[in-house]
């Protein structure tokens, strides 16, 4: 019984190998080129009632960013690994992309 519940599992498991849509990479690839643009970055300050402070302080740097890559190319090559094929148009001409 074992076997065919393993039998019954492997293509579902094989599904989620394939590549994903195109829409679906280029909105995952778009924030890795933002990322390879420049580092983002939050800083939070709060206090509570009771005289409690707190502070935070994010700060996201992709590796793209410290090699120099261009973004445009990032974003290529990120949406041909995810979509296995080229973005529907390229990143500079995207109007989302400032």
């Amino acid at each position: 019984m074992k076997r065919f519940g393993l039998v019954m599992m492997v293509p579902l498991l094989l599904a989620g190998c394939g590549p994903m849509t195109l829409a679906e990479a280029e909105r995952q690839c778009f924030e890795r080129a933002r990322l390879a643009k420049q580092p983002r970055g939050e800083v939070s300050v709060g206090a509570s009632s009771d005289g409690r402070t707190a502070a935070g302080l994010e700060v996201n740097v992709s590796s793209d960013f410290l090699l120099g890559r261009d973004p445009s190319a990032v974003y290529e090559m990120c949406v041909m690994q995810k979509a296995g094929e080229p973005p529907s148009r390229p990143l500079y001409m995207r109007p989302d992309w400032r």
